[in-house]
Order: structure tokens, then sequence, then C-alpha cells
């Protein structure tokens, strides 16, 4: 295969949309988006509530579709989308996150994708896992069919994945919010999106953001850490390999990352990836993945000393204790207390203060 390129540059809060133009167009994304196609923007909630590189920034959302616009895409083509998950809500999250501000701003309506058409897809490619998961059929937007797709991912940790970024951006799209059903299988599934992201899509390009990353027990319980960089590339899986080096793990130790090079899905090996931008050959953020109690006991249930009742526990009406267990814990405790302490000193930032005044 060719060499993947991957943008990355450092960016300022006074310069940030412009330099997500810059960066865009250092990455030649117009080659891998044709303008005559509509053009999906999916957007990443992790948490309906905002918590510091949890999900995708209002600035990163401005950022992009202010440079979309000025090179002559149509508004009319633009579609931001989220999903939900059994613990999210994509209206409120809209809001809460300040991407509803965004986005009228722009004239942008938010499509939350619980509210549109999904139908049953039968995926030529081989799928690892995803059919064995969903016997009855795989279902996705309708809508999905033919359309460009950008991911606004942020570099953040996960503790399923080990991080997570534009490859698992897919996850919230194309499967339904009973879609926690991957996780035992996380990596085979997110080789699995790369094959139906093909089928799908005539353009791609990713847009991650790592002016706030997330460092620990992510995608939510994390610890914000500034570190004030930008990445872009048509190829999603060379971008979360390049964001996984950064952090400072061996992208090719990370089994989707490994899996899905060995199938040529994308380029995973960053020995044969350009980067292009900034020399990121010091950059080592040192993050450790660790895992939320809620991930723990999830992890407990489908490969641990629980698994015996994982029918029970998770694929049976009794489902709903897991859910209302989940928005106990982050919401209602983790929230309000470690949460709220990491959300007053991140405010006190040069980031902090845009996202309060600006947005």
């Amino acid at each position: 295969m060719n060499k993947a390129k991957v943008a990355v540059l450092k960016t300022l809060p006074l310069t940030i949309l412009d330099d997500y133009k810059n960066l865009m167009r250092l990455a030649d994304y117009t080659s891998f988006l044709p303008k005559n196609n509509e053009t999906l923007i999916k957007l990443n909630l992790s948490w309906t509530k905002y918590f510091p590189s949890c999900s995708s920034q209002p600035w990163q959302l401005e950022g992009v579709l202010r440079t979309l616009l000025a090179d002559g895409y149509h508004r009319e083509k633009l579609i931001p989308v989220e999903n939900k998950t059994v613990v999210t809500n994509p209206r409120k999250g809209a809001k809460n996150n300040k991407w509803t501000p965004v986005l009228d701003k722009y004239g942008l309506p938010f499509v939350a994708l619980p509210e549109v058409e999904w139908i049953k897809y039968e995926f030529k490619s081989p799928l690892l896992k995803l059919n064995e998961i969903f016997p009855e059929g795989i279902e996705i937007p309708k809508f999905y069919i033919g359309k460009n797709i950008i991911h606004l991912p942020t570099i953040k940790t996960h503790g399923h994945s080990i991080t997570t970024g534009a490859v698992k951006n897919a996850f919230g799209g194309l499967l339904k919010e009973v879609r926690h059903y991957a996780h035992k299988y996380i990596h085979e599934v997110l080789v699995d999106l790369l094959m139906m992201e093909k089928e799908l899509h005539p353009g791609k390009f990713c847009i991650m953001d790592g002016t706030v990353c997330g460092d620990g027990a992510g995608p939510r319980t994390m610890m914000p850490k500034i570190k004030n960089i930008i990445l872009a590339s048509n190829d999603s899986l060379a971008i979360d390999s390049i964001a996984a080096k950064i952090m400072g793990f061996d992208p090719m130790a990370i089994p989707y990352i490994r899996m899905a090079h060995e199938k040529e899905l994308g380029i995973g090996d960053p020995q044969q990836i350009e980067v292009i931008g900034e020399d990121i050959s010091e950059f080592n953020f040192q993050f450790k993945v660790k895992r939320s109690l809620v991930i723990w006991g999830d992890q407990m249930i489908r490969k641990g000393w629980l698994r015996p009742f994982e029918k029970i526990l998770l694929k049976s009406p009794l489902f709903i204790w897991a859910p209302l267990a989940s928005n106990i814990y982050h919401d209602l405790i983790w929230y309000p207390t470690v949460g709220r302490k990491r959300i007053r000193a991140f405010k006190k930032t040069e980031w902090g203060q845009l996202w309060m005044t600006s947005y």
C-alpha cells in the first residue's frame, strides 16, 4: 500500500479557527470529499454532559464548517449528525457541548440519528463479528448510503479499545443504541466498521481535536490535559495510529490498528505514515489507559468471572439496571465530585475561557 499522510499542527485559542483551515488544506481534504455529494459531519458524543476532551469541541465543529463553506461546499449538502446510546441523548448533548449555537451561526440543522429511518443492509465484506452479534441483520441509517463522511473525534484513551478516535467514531453512527453488545469484541468490530464504511461512503475525511486531550479512564472519567494540537487525514486508521503514538502507545500493539493494517483497510504502521506539518518525533504524552468502575464491571460480565450471568444481565429485560447504574455513577456521583473539580480547573485555562466566552 502507498504511504498514508497525516497532517499535524500546533494551535492556540486565538488562532484555532484559522488553524483548522490550514490543517484541512494542508491535508488536501478537498481531494477526498467530492463536492457534488452530500457530506455527513459525524460528531462525537461520549457524554450528554460537557466534560473537556470527552466529545467534539465547539471550536472543532466551527473550524471545520467555516472551512468547508469558504471552500465551496454547499450548506444544504452538509449534514451534522450524532446518535444515541443507552446512556446519552444527542439533542441534549448538542446543547450541552455547545454544538447548537455553532450550527445556528452557520445555518445548519442537527440531525439526531434515532429520528431517521434505519434499514437492514447486507454488507458484501467478510465481517469478523457483527453478523454474529446481530444475526437478524445489521441496521444502518438509510441516508448514510452514498454520502461522504467527516469524522470529528478527540484525542483520548478508552477503557475498552485502549485509544479511541476516527475509527471508533463510526461505531456511534453505523450501529444502533444496542451497540454495547459489541463491546465484548470491540477490536474486531472496529475492523468491521472500516469495511462497512468502504462500502457506504464515496469520500471520507477525519479531523481530530487535541487541544484538550483525555488521559486515563476514558471515554468519560478522564484527566483533561491541554496539548494544543490538531490532526487531519483521509485515512482513519492512520490518524488513529499517529494519535496513539503521540499519546505514548505502540500503535501496532493495539489490536484493531494491527488487524486493520494487516487487512489493508488503512495504514496503521506509523513507519508507513508520512506526518506533515509538525515534527512529532519527540511527542510522547505518556498517557495511560485505565478502566472506570462502569467499564470494569462491563468487562467482568462479558469476559470475567461474571460471564455466566452475561445473558440475563445484559441481554434480557433486566438489562435496564446497566444504564441506570451507569447514569448513577457517572452523572450523580463522579461528575458532581471529581468531574466538577476538573471542570473548574479547566475553566481557568485559555481553552476554558474560550469555551465559556465564545460559545
